[in-house]
């Protein structure tokens, strides 16, 4: 069904719930085989945005039996509507209602989406928990970065895919359509699903528990299943699919431009970082073929903006190749170019000439950390010369504003070393007046401070993060500090950061808590406006679990994490290993200039993630 006239005029942003927009796939319905609903656990414009989902929405409906819909979470205003004239949760192509397909897909991008997504199934009609769905139901699969510890949301989800989703998403639907065609029977197919390489399926396992709470065992209900399941990679970034059209959305979106990716994995090995690790081994695209998957795009949408995408930009073997051949067709056409992952020992004049994105825009670098020794300790391998080198290249540019990112609470962390973090901005504002060249107007330097989270998979998974008290403690710390003007300072709220260190390092008993969190109406607790702290206190209490035992302890390295089933490559020697350098202040070469012995070579079955040591 399409929303009424009459219903739309009465919320914030009707152009969210319409569809139509040039560029979406339609279908006609009885020709396919297979409907699958893939919904975004947040608003139209943050969606829209999501370069997985463009991708995958193009490999799903590239087959002839399927046809792929878009979904994204209602605002209030719609949600409230929705509810009170019964209206059910709905595709934007098609308009049918989401319990009406055979696959519900979502991505999960980050932990305080949970209710979201639990929200949508609601709204949509369909039971919440997989022991719950029967028959022909459907079958509700999840993605992303959360799925690496799937477990907080284990019995809510039939099927998680574990990696990257364009070739397993394939094999996933031929299968389905096997089964259907001899019969569907939901058990039999999702025992099948478990035999596919990067597939989770959670109903499959039972999760014994100590008395204290720490994971005891961890056991297929099959033989035939593994007792851990491998992630899938892309071994060939060249033949990857990439869309060769774009959705053009009728409102602006979060990132309302061309993305293009650049290439997936990251040499470095920033201690705290998931995405570092879990995204390993690198693997590039050639400077041709994105050049060629960029005028694709720009023909057909007309955007004046190449996003070049990855976890560090610089870092791509062949960007100034890349950067020329782009320059080389966009100048001509108004089309800029955007560089948003710049790390501050590879900036250079050069680049800041070339690209206009960085010319015209603010600059931001990533310390982390305010002393040397702490980023010894995170192994961010920057030395604060590279920053004042970055800086005096932008000052001399004409740029008198830069943004430095932060984080506090981090592992071995002291006052002196949040006192480095104001120093250093000091010394930014130093290097200012000592550029030649420097623009006439004030200096500004706006430091941006997260907590420190940690995160499955990486070497400080182990960590305790500081409680609530602490994180307050450092804030006010700093702020007291920071008595200059030229020098803003913006924190993250601690109460999110903590909220999110539980979902992160959680187990299934958290699954209970998530339910009981959307039934009191709590949604969008990534908005600033809808997160509440002591709401989400009172849900861990009234059922009896201590967020303190998975955010403040130090996890034992002996202990069975609730992430132990997944495999990505990275090994928890290495992770361990790499804990214990970082205690002893030692850093580790990153990946181009020596192989760290990782495992995550193994994936690509050639040392991928060491470009000197390919054969």
């Amino acid at each position: 069904m399409q929303i009424p006239e009459k219903y739309l005029k009465q919320v914030e942003k009707p152009a969210r719930y319409v569809g139509g927009e040039w560029g979406q796939t339609i279908k006609d319905k009885t020709k396919v085989d297979i409907r699958f609903a893939f919904c975004f656990p947040d608003t139209y414009e943050i969606g829209m945005s999501n370069l997985g989902i463009r991708i995958l929405y193009d490999v799903l409906n590239d087959r002839a039996d399927t046809w792929c819909e878009r979904v994204y979470a209602p605002w209030t205003d719609m949600e409230k509507i929705m509810r009170e004239q019964n209206i059910p949760l709905f595709a934007l192509e098609s308009g049918d209602p989401v319990k009406d397909f055979d696959f519900i897909g979502f991505t999960l991008q980050y932990e305080l989406c949970y209710t979201n997504m639990l929200n949508m199934l609601h709204l949509a009609g369909v039971p919440i928990r997989t022991s719950d769905r029967t028959g022909t139901m459907p079958i509700v699969v999840c993605g992303g970065p959360c799925m690496y510890n799937a477990e907080p949301m284990a019995d809510f989800i039939d099927l998680c895919i574990i990696g990257e989703g364009e070739e397993v998403m394939d094999e996933l639907m031929t299968l389905y359509a096997a089964h259907k065609k001899a019969g569907f029977d939901r058990s039999a197919f999702l025992h099948d699903c478990a035999k596919i390489e990067g597939i989770y399926v959670p109903s499959l396992y039972d999760v014994a528990y100590h008395e204290d709470g720490t994971i005891a065992s961890f056991t297929p209900r099959y033989d035939d299943i593994p007792v851990k399941i491998r992630k899938r990679i892309v071994k060939d970034m060249d033949k990857a699919r990439f869309p060769d059209k774009l959705i053009m959305p009728y409102i602006d979106t979060v990132h309302d431009r061309i993305m293009l990716e650049v290439y997936r994995g990251c040499i470095r090995g920033c201690r705290f970082c998931q995405a570092g690790m879990i995204y390993r081994p690198i693997r590039e695209k050639s400077p041709d073929v994105l050049c060629r998957q960029g005028k694709i795009l720009a023909d057909c949408t007309g955007y004046d903006e190449i996003s070049l995408i990855s976890l560090s930009i610089s870092d791509y073997s062949h960007v100034d190749e890349l950067t020329d051949k782009l320059l080389a067709w966009t100048n001509d056409r108004n089309i800029s170019l955007s560089l948003p992952s710049l790390r501050a020992d590879s900036f250079t004049k050069e680049l800041m000439d070339k690209v206009s994105s960085i010319r015209t825009g603010g600059l931001t670098f990533a310390p982390e950390a305010g002393t040397q020794r702490l980023r010894d300790v995170i192994n961010k391998n920057i030395e604060e010369s590279d920053l004042m080198n970055a800086c005096s290249v932008a000052f001399a540019g004409g740029k008198n504003q830069v943004k430095l990112y932060f984080m506090q609470g981090l592992p071995t962390e002291t006052d002196e070393d949040l006192d480095g973090i104001h120093e250093l901005c000091s010394r930014v504002i130093d290097c200012y007046y000592r550029t030649p060249g420097r623009p006439k107007r004030p200096p500004q330097v706006t430091i941006s401070a997260a907590c420190f989270i940690p995160k499955p998979f990486t070497p400080f998974q182990w960590e305790a993060q500081c409680d609530m008290d602490e994180l307050a403690r450092k804030q006010a710390y700093l702020e007291g500090r920071i008595t200059d003007r030229k020098i803003k300072y913006h924190y993250h709220d601690a109460g999110v950061s903590r909220v999110e260190a539980v979902f992160a390092r959680g187990n299934r008993k958290l699954c209970r808590a998530v339910e009981e969190a959307v039934s009191r109406g709590m949604t969008f607790d990534s908005w600033e406006e809808h997160f509440d702290y002591e709401k989400w206190m009172a849900v861990f209490r009234d059922l009896g679990i201590d967020p303190a035992f998975y955010a403040n302890r130090v996890y034992g390295e002996d202990e069975i994490l609730p992430w132990d089933n997944i495999d990505i490559g990275v090994t928890k020697e290495f992770l361990l290993r790499e804990r214990h350098r970082a205690y002893e202040g030692k850093t580790t070469k990153n990946c181009r200039e020596t192989c760290n012995g990782c495992g995550a070579d193994k994936l690509g079955g050639e040392r991928t993630c060491c470009p000197s040591l390919k054969k």
